[in-house]
């Protein structure tokens, strides 16, 4: 069964075609970083104009890819993300099931993240600890099963992706600010500034604010400082708090791994840590390649090809919604 699979939750437009939830036949992104760098971050009524120019070529070439004329189902993203860039995708995939008869599911962006591991490791031994870091969300969610999630901790305040993005912009290192700092860390000495690790040992949730305010306090105090320091040190804190708390996770649940997913699990230091982590604990660890670890339309796919299996077809009036949760046990 091909599912095609509409991604349009932020600034990238994105279609693949998934087999059975687990093969990768095409998949096409099309990115606005380019867009929206000179404003430092996204502009919403920008991204969404730009998934309505983009999205009709991105999907034909994802078919063509494929060599799929008429897929089986059509599953596009129908939350969390700006309501204007969502709309442009679950419009379209409502639209094209339609016209083709075929079933139209939603799909959590959130559970789309889930599922970029199973596409690159179908075998993967559940349940799972899964660290979801992005721009919007850092969450650690025990996978139960497929369809089945239980949400551990997450942040209070910034997620781990929203304080690289202010961190990389007070430190006039430009947009995005993750692949930045990663960037620039490797120049600079992690040990240099003791920033703090908040809630370090307090249960499973996370709070990254105060580690952004102390980087700008220091920064002032010592404006001679070399930011490679600051950007590797800075980096250090965030890692090291949430390596920790997936690990203890794994540990006081008795998981046999642990999985990384979303945008901030393309961090260099922060995929190595968890590893090596893994490694000294005896557990797996399902670290996704990069291109799996950014908004793609394949893991969306995949997730609307289990839930088709579990729920059955979306209804066509199913609201885009930009503060759609995980549906949680």
């Amino acid at each position: 069964m091909k599912v095609l699979g509409i991604e349009t939750s932020c600034d990238e437009t994105a279609a693949a075609v998934v087999e059975d939830g687990r093969t990768v036949v095409s998949s096409v992104v099309s990115s606005q970083v380019d867009l929206h760098a000179r404003f430092g971050g996204v502009v919403p009524e920008l991204a969404s104009r730009a998934h309505v120019e983009v999205l009709n070529p991105v999907v034909a070439e994802a078919l063509v890819e494929a060599g799929v004329e008429v897929p089986d189902a059509v599953a596009a993203t129908v939350g969390p993300g700006l309501i204007g860039a969502l709309l442009v995708g679950v419009s379209a995939a409502k639209a094209l099931a339609l016209v083709w008869d075929v079933p139209f599911v939603g799909v959590n962006h959130l559970e789309g993240h889930l599922y970029a591991s199973l596409l690159e490791d179908p075998d993967l031994e559940l349940p799972l600890v899964v660290l979801l870091v992005s721009g919007g969300h850092t969450m650690l969610i025990e996978m139960v099963d497929h369809g089945r999630y239980r949400l551990l901790g997450q942040t209070i305040d910034d997620a781990a992706g929203e304080a690289f993005d202010k961190v990389a912009r007070y430190l006039g290192l430009g947009y995005p600010g993750g692949p930045a700092i990663d960037k620039l860390a490797l120049e600079g000495d992690p040990k240099a500034i003791a920033f703090p690790r908040s809630m370090l040992n307090e249960g499973y949730d996370f709070s990254f604010s105060g580690l952004k305010t102390s980087v700008v306090r220091y920064v002032k105090a010592h404006p001679a400082v070399d930011t490679a320091d600051v950007a590797a040190s800075f980096q250090a804190a965030v890692v090291d708090v949430l390596v920790a708390k997936a690990r203890r996770a794994a540990f006081d649940l008795g998981a046999p791994g642990i999985c990384l997913a979303g945008g901030v699990a393309a961090n260099s230091l922060l995929r190595d840590a968890l590893v090596l982590a893994c490694k000294e604990d005896g557990r797996r660890s399902f670290v996704p390649s990069r291109a799996m670890c950014t908004d793609n339309a394949a893991m969306i796919a995949a997730a609307g090809w289990w839930r088709l299996q579990s729920d059955g077809p979306s209804p066509l009036d199913t609201p885009a919604n930009p503060n759609l949760k995980l549906r949680v046990v």
